[in-house]
C-alpha cells in the first residue's frame, strides 16, 4: 500500500476520501489495520475516519463476492414485492443478506434506494441493473453467473 500513500505526499485531511477510495479500489475493502495506517499517516483520529467511511455507502468493511447483488428495498420496490427477489436469491445462494457465499463468488446486500422507482423492483449485480424480473429470470441470471469462469 505504500505506493498509494506516496500519491498523497501532502498529508492533509482533505486527502482522506480519495486515499480511502484508492485503498479500497486495490484491496477491495477497508480493514481496521488500514484505518489505523491512514490515521497515522494523515494524523486523523480513527473515529473520524470511521465516521467518514460509514457515512458514505461506497466504503465497505467486508469483502464482497465476485458478483455483488444489491436488492432495492426502497418504498416503490418494497411495494412491488422486491421481497420475492430477496427470498429467491437467499434460497438460491444459501446465504442471508449481508453475507458472502463460501466460494466468494456471490455477496448479497439490501439497499435503501437505487433511484429506479419507475422500474420497480430493481436489483443490481455489480454494475448491471435489472428490473421487473420474474423469479425464474432471476434464477437464470444467477445460474449463468455461477457457471461463468473467473
Amino acid at each position: 500500500m505504500d505506493h498509494i500513500f506516496e500519491k498523497y505526499s501532502l498529508k492533509k485531511p482533505e486527502n482522506l476520501i480519495p486515499l480511502l477510495q484508492d485503498i479500497q479500489k486495490e484491496k477491495g475493502y477497508l480493514t481496521d489495520e488500514i484505518v489505523d495506517k491512514v490515521s497515522d499517516y494523515l494524523h486523523i483520529p480513527t473515529n473520524r475516519i470511521y465516521g467518514v467511511a460509514t457515512f458514505y455507502d461506497q466504503f465497505r468493511f467486508r469483502q464482497r463476492g465476485q458478483y455483488h447483488i444489491q436488492v432495492c428495498r426502497g418504498t416503490s420496490c418494497y411495494l412491488c414485492s422486491s421481497s420475492s427477489y430477496l427470498k429467491e436469491i437467499e434460497k438460491s445462494l444459501k446465504i442471508q443478506a449481508g453475507s458472502v457465499t463460501r466460494d466468494r463468488k456471490f455477496s448479497l446486500e439490501i439497499v435503501n434506494c437505487m433511484g429506479g422507482c419507475g422500474k420497480s423492483p430493481v436489483i443490481r449485480i455489480n454494475e448491471n441493473y435489472y428490473h421487473r424480473l420474474s423469479v425464474s429470470d432471476l434464477s437464470e441470471i444467477i445460474r449463468t453467473l455461477r457457471e461463468k469462469k473467473q
